[in-house]
């Protein structure tokens, strides 16, 4: 019978897949679980579309320097669960919706109902240079405070949730508001304002009753030869 640890490693490997399946990630990118108040795991450091069922996972201590196979930017995951007792999953993604809104210097709005799960707009990172020193991995988890996810300018972004799957979830989620924004972009001449939610109207909107997050998962998990009828 499948144990917490092997199914916390399953899920990171299925995570891992979803985000390079649903065009997430490509050659970079990684994900990790929480696994108590002082570890987590971390996928290996190869392309998450790679990464063979059943593969290790890394197992990186919060109190200690990055282990052998932990990529440099993990020291991000690290500081936010540092910083974090909430967060128990992490998804560091690049998807080109929000990469490309990015360049512009904005995040998305809240326009729609996936949106609503960021409002007013995700906070965003304005270096462009490779977080992988500990003293940026810090300041982007204190500029990240207590939002969902950190969009960084021209590198992606860094989603959290209160396990791996409502990470993956939320990735997703954040990806479709940069979606929409840049198609308002573009639709700009007409002279329209969008509609942005108001804060209540966000708040009455971002929920996770009914399996939103458990319907997500079996979406984006889809076809995983590791995703069981169950899971």
């Amino acid at each position: 019978m499948e144990d917490a640890g092997d199914r916390r490693a399953r899920d990171v490997r299925l995570a891992a897949r979803a985000a390079a399946r649903h065009a997430m990630v490509g050659a970079f990118g990684h994900v990790s679980a929480r696994i108590d108040a002082g570890h987590f795991l971390v996928s290996p450091a190869q392309p998450l579309g790679t990464i063979a069922v059943g593969a290790e996972c890394v197992v990186v201590a919060l109190g200690e320097d990055l282990p052998p196979g932990a990529l440099p930017e993990v020291r991000m995951h690290r500081e936010i669960y540092r910083a974090r007792g909430d967060v128990g999953g992490i998804c560091r993604i690049m998807p080109p919706s929000v990469m490309a809104l990015s360049a512009l210097g904005a995040t998305p709005r809240t326009l729609h109902g996936p949106g609503s799960y960021f409002a007013p707009a995700p906070p965003l990172w304005d270096d462009v240079q490779l977080v992988r020193d500990d003293p940026r991995a810090r300041a982007v988890a204190q500029r990240l405070g207590d939002a969902p996810a950190i969009v960084l300018r021209g590198n992606g972004a860094v989603v959290t949730g209160s396990d791996i799957r409502e990470a993956l979830a939320l990735s997703w989620y954040l990806e479709d508001a940069a979606r929409l924004e840049l198609a308002l972009l573009g639709a700009a001449a007409s002279g329209r304002e969008p509609l942005e939610y108001s804060a209540a109207e966000a708040a009455g909107r971002a929920t996770h009753a009914g399996g939103l997050v458990e319907r997500m998962w079996r979406f984006l998990c889809f076809g995983d030869p590791e995703q069981d009828v169950q899971g």
